[in-house]
């Protein structure tokens, strides 16, 4: 089985982590998420396993600074996702689910090196 990465085409942090795959030759399979939405229940499990929706949702995106105020402090499970169907770019990129179902976000080359064994 190999790894699912979940992020944007267009993001650049995203292409630095599948430039990382294929140079250290690990399987994955990317999804792009706005083109393939991922479900509230899949977004709730990484939520969680990940240690709240804060750790999830990229604060200092221009999308999120862009957001009402009243819409920054959404205060159930419903809300949130619903938040991050309406903008996807919201979500941490790129979201990488091992076969275990183990969930990370984010790209470093050290934090890959760690998560890979490489």
């Amino acid at each position: 089985m190999s790894v699912t990465l979940y992020g944007l085409p267009t993001c650049d942090t995203c292409r630095k982590a599948r430039n990382w795959l294929d140079r250290f030759e690990v399987a994955y399979s990317f999804v792009d998420y706005r083109a393939n939405p991922v479900p509230a229940t899949t977004l709730k499990a990484w939520a969680q396993q990940l240690g709240g929706w804060e750790k999830l949702v990229n604060k200092s995106s221009t999308t999120w600074r862009t957001l009402l105020p009243q819409r920054k402090n959404p205060g159930s499970d419903p809300e949130w996702t619903l938040l991050l169907k309406e903008y996807p770019a919201l979500v941490r990129r790129p979201v990488v689910v091992q076969p275990d179902g183990a969930v990370s976000v984010g790209f470093t080359d050290n934090g890959f090196k760690k998560l890979f064994g490489k």
